[in-house]
């Protein structure tokens, strides 16, 4: 039958048994619990004589210590040390007041004769008493003891302490508990106390989940008539209850994990609802109705104990200690089942938490993957269009300089391409299959800038709420890209110019060096040359990212590549459109060709765009218009050149014609020219045209 068990919570009676650790021999209390000394006693005799480790732990009943454990290499019996003197002495000093007590000679000591006389008995000549916790929680305190004189000091404090901190875990764990409720319950306090440092231990040792419940069902097997643990976590999406450990002492595991099961008619759900241990004498489908109540039956299961996992007031799931007897488990034993089931839900908190981390971490990987994957597939070595003498120059020195690890400096006017050049160099290189990180400096605040490209530590600054890794650290292997690296703050430059001849930095609020492995590619539309002689860019800086400068020609320099850039665009916006044009009219390349292209190749593309966008058959309308009236350029391009005006008055008196006159309206000539039509009429007027030439 089933008995829903509250037991009371109270702090636990401390206690420990001694282990030996490597040549040491130990002796312990009758009853005590095991406490992982071994590794800190290792570490402590590294540097320090210790003939004798004696652990105390508080017993919060008594406002006392009690002996848990001892470690002594000396030959005498060591049954002396098992009880603490009622009386003062140096571990009951240390524990009240927080501070270390070290005795440099035991000879000469005339404080504490009753508890100093057993040390000297067996040979301790200076002894170091360290206590444990903190003011408001007091956990022990452990004694240290040698046969030489002046062994301890308190140059040394800092160093015991730190080999002493690997009991600390173990030690809260016990503290934290509570007196264990015995009431009805058949173990003694000893064992209790015994098994729940078990479980402790097995939390610090064991991170997955089904190794921790077969640790703990093992050892609760060793103290209990239990034979089966089955660990339940709730899903919230389906709303239920997930099986994700089943062990059996009897050898009868079964694979059941990931199974999934409602809440309805089931202990477990029961257990979870109400936030409360079930316990269940004699487990009956009649009393739950459920699947999961038939499968454990029929696997032999008679009694058992659903425990909820609780942590800040949220049931995370249900532990199911369970045994092939009826009425196995007491109301007695509902305690302490209780405060290992905290325990467990400790570990399946940070269980949930490193799952979920990872299933972040796996899908920025896959983002990231993903992203590097459509830039490469944006900026692919088919966008790199150019068949003039000039851009070939250019594409040479990348590919020159690609496999190498020299610095580059892209210099070129704004729109010129000078990010298809770096990503082509990424490309090109030995780093390709790494990230490639661009960050526009310019586009970021120059109060962020440093936090953006080195990152920082939670509470560097107000806002910083948590560590943020930084862009140097995500070209980790890869390429960094400085866009307009000639903004740049002049008071951030000398931390950028360590990076780049040490490759190494410290993230904001941090002092830990990060040593990065990231080939640099800086870019600007701005003379820093200039800009060194004016003091507005640092001298040393400048010739550090100055190894192979590059410059990118503007596209009046490069005109022979216009017609190719045109029909690269409008293919690219007619497949992304859905658009069908088949027609470019010779005089558009004409006029193109002849215009000097202020904004360089992004102008281009986007005049190409919203001619694509405002075409309205299968003959690229652009509207010329938009283009302001200059003279004809004269050179290669220009030789008995008709000016843009000319060209605009032809185009205008065309599509006027092809409209019969007619100038609003969807189909009318101002629309087809993407004009309004004040406009159209404005410019006709100008250039002297009437609707019916």
């Amino acid at each position: 039958m089933a008995q829903a068990a509250n037991p009371p919570r109270r702090a636990p009676q401390a206690g420990a048994t001694g282990a030996s650790a490597g040549e040491t021999r130990g002796t312990s209390p009758a009853g005590a619990l095991e406490v992982p000394l071994g590794e800190a006693l290792r570490r402590l005799r590294r540097r320090l004589r210790v003939d004798l480790l004696v652990l105390a732990l508080s017993d919060r009943p008594s406002s006392s210590l009690r002996i848990c454990a001892v470690e002594a290499l000396l030959p005498s019996p060591m049954s002396s040390f098992l009880e603490l003197p009622e009386a003062d002495s140096p571990a009951v000093c240390a524990w009240r007041q927080q501070e270390p007590v070290i005795l440099d000679d035991l000879t000469r000591e005339s404080r504490w004769p009753d508890a100093l006389e057993a040390f000297r008995q067996v040979g301790i000549r200076s002894l170091c008493a360290v206590p444990l916790g903190s003011t408001e929680e007091r956990l022990g305190v452990v004694q240290l003891c040698s046969v030489d004189p002046g062994i301890y000091s308190r140059s040394e404090l800092s160093f015991i302490r730190d080999c002493l901190a690997s009991l600390l875990p173990a030690l809260a764990g016990v503290q934290d508990l509570g007196p264990v409720a015995t009431g009805a319950g058949r173990l003694p306090e000893a064992v209790q106390l015994e098994l729940l440092l078990r479980v402790t231990n097995a939390l610090v040792a064991k991170r997955d989940l089904r190794e921790l419940v077969a640790e703990i069902s093992s050892s609760i097997g060793r103290v209990l008539p239990t034979n089966h643990a089955i660990l339940s976590i709730y899903d919230p999406e389906s709303r239920q209850l997930r099986i994700e450990a089943v062990t059996s002492l009897q050898g009868t595991e079964r694979n059941y994990e990931d199974v999934v099961f409602p809440l309805e008619g089931s202990p477990a759900g029961a257990a979870f609802r109400t936030g409360q241990p079930l316990r269940v004498s004699r487990l009956e489908a009649t009393e739950f109705p459920s699947e999961v109540t038939r499968w454990l039956i029929s696997e032999g299961i008679r009694s058992a104990c659903w425990l909820p996992l609780v942590r800040g007031g949220r049931v995370l799931g249900v532990l199911d200690i369970a045994s092939t007897r009826e009425d196995a488990l007491q109301p007695g034993d509902v305690g302490l089942l209780v405060r290992i089931a905290d325990q467990v839900a400790l570990a399946v908190e940070n269980s949930l938490a490193f799952r979920e981390i990872a299933e972040l971490r796996d899908r920025l990987a896959k983002e990231k993957n993903y992203l590097e994957a459509e830039i490469r597939s944006e900026f692919n070595d088919e966008e790199i269009i150019g068949e003039s003498p000039a851009w070939k120059r250019v594409m040479e020195e990348a590919r020159n300089v690609a496999d190498t690890d020299a610095n580059v400096l892209i210099l070129g006017e704004t729109g010129s391409g000078k990010e298809l050049v770096a990503r082509a160099i990424h490309n090109l290189s030995r780093r390709r299959d790494h990230t490639f990180v661009r960050v526009c400096c310019p586009a970021v605040p120059s109060g962020l800038l440093e936090s953006e490209l080195f990152g920082h530590e939670r509470g560097a600054y107000t806002g910083a709420v948590s560590q943020k890794i930084g862009r140097f650290e995500l070209a980790h292997h890869g390429t960094m890209f400085l866009d307009e690296i000639g903004d740049m703050p002049l008071e951030l430059q000398p931390k950028l110019l360590r990076a780049l001849e040490e490759h190494e930095f410290e993230r904001l609020g941090s002092n830990r060096v990060i040593r990065v492995d990231a080939r640099i590619i800086a870019a600007t539309n701005r003379d820093l040359r200039e800009m060194v002689k004016r003091r507005e860019f640092r001298e040393d800086l400048y010739y550090r990212l100055n190894v192979f400068p590059i410059h990118v020609p503007p596209l009046r320099e490069r005109r022979e590549d216009i017609s190719l850039l045109v029909r690269y665009f409008v293919q690219k916006f007619v497949g992304q459109m859905g658009k069908r044009i088949e027609t470019i009219p010779p005089e558009i390349f004409e006029a193109l060709v002849r215009w000097d292209w202020p904004g360089n190749v992004r102008e281009l593309a986007n005049l190409m765009e919203r001619s694509v966008v405002l075409a309205r058959g299968p003959r690229l309308e652009i509207p010329l218009a938009e283009l302001q009236q200059r003279p004809a350029v004269a050179g290669k391009f220009g030789e008995a050149g008709r000016t843009l005006a000319e060209i605009e008055r032809e185009e205008i008196r065309r599509v006027l014609r092809d409209c019969h006159g007619v100038i609003s309206g969807p189909g009318g000539a101002a629309a087809r020219l993407g004009l309004k039509r004040t406009t159209l009429n404005y410019k006709m007027k100008r250039l002297g045209i009437t609707r019916f030439e």
